[in-house]
């Protein structure tokens, strides 16, 4: 249990001392310099905006699924005590 506070305190200040970034791949950046060169600028934040997205929802869906197989496995250790001994 101790393992996992260390761990959560980790993110924890990851996540609060967090600095914005902005990704951008090169087909990307090229859209976004040829629209502002024509006057647009919304067009860059709805870019970034998406690529961050489409960054952290396979670490969002590998947490939860670690989530719940930790769960799961927690549950199974549990059955198997019985009155503080192991069988």
């Amino acid at each position: 249990m101790n393992r996992l506070k260390q761990i959560l305190l980790t993110l924890l200040i990851m996540v609060s001392f967090q600095v914005q970034t902005w990704a951008q791949c090169a087909m990307c950046r090229a859209t976004v310099e040829n629209n502002v060169s024509t006057g647009e600028t919304s067009v860059g934040a709805g870019l970034n905006t998406g690529i961050l997205y489409l960054f952290v929802m396979p670490y969002l869906i590998a947490m939860v699924i670690g989530y719940l197989w930790y769960k799961k496995a927690k549950e199974r250790k549990s059955k198997y005590i019985f009155h503080g001994e192991k069988f």
